[in-house]
């Protein structure tokens, strides 16, 4: 059975596996907002702000806040980019990831540095069956954009259906970091647990 978000491309585990070892030692933003903000455009301010607010949010803030973080991230500031967007995940939702994949390799070709582009393809890609370039597309994802807690949590879903659960584990934790009561997350590792830390004494 799937696991929920993001599966095989013809490419060779020991490749993925390297891949996405880079991806782990992307920067995390962190603690280093304050020196940034000034240089970021509105948006990216407010994505910011919520980011902190969701790190010490209550489990009933959290999912709320959340929503408005990927709204915010939804965001490209271009017109087409964002009619591109909107077609893909409506062929998305439609189950026509091969019609999605074409809208959003359209809008990664046109708005390359738009980060919601490169994760949108990725759950594309996933849905068809295609786990090395949609592990590419987290990397890019994560490259512009550290704290997308969504494209993490899909980098920890290809390794859990790699069978390579002690590093899904870990990547779990990463999203954590950023979003505390990922309800998704949270059952990932509950389901993990065992295989990762053995049966309880």
């Amino acid at each position: 059975m799937r696991k929920p978000y993001l599966a095989a491309h013809p490419r060779k585990l020991g490749a993925i596996l390297f891949s996405a070892s880079l991806v782990l030692a992307l920067p995390y933003a962190g603690q280093s907002y304050a020196q940034e903000l000034p240089q970021q455009n509105e948006a990216e301010t407010n994505a910011q702000v919520l980011l902190e607010q969701l790190r010490d949010a209550s489990e009933g803030e959290a999912a709320k806040i959340a929503t408005q973080i990927k709204r915010t991230w939804a965001r490209s500031g271009s017109a087409s980019a964002d009619l591109l967007l909107k077609r893909g995940r409506d062929a998305l939702q439609a189950k026509k990831p091969k019609v999605a994949i074409e809208h959003l390799t359209a809008l990664t070709d046109h708005a390359p540095d738009f980060a919601e582009g490169w994760h949108m393809r990725a759950s594309a890609l996933y849905q068809q069956n295609m786990y090395g370039p949609a592990l590419e597309d987290l990397e890019k994802t994560l490259a512009l954009n550290p704290n997308h807690f969504e494209a993490i949590q899909g980098l920890g879903a290809i390794f859990e259906q790699l069978g390579d659960s002690a590093r899904a584990y870990e990547v779990y934790e990463q999203v954590l970091t950023i979003h505390p009561h990922h309800a998704d997350v949270l059952e990932a590792m509950k389901r993990l647990e065992t295989k990762v830390k053995g049966p309880a004494l």
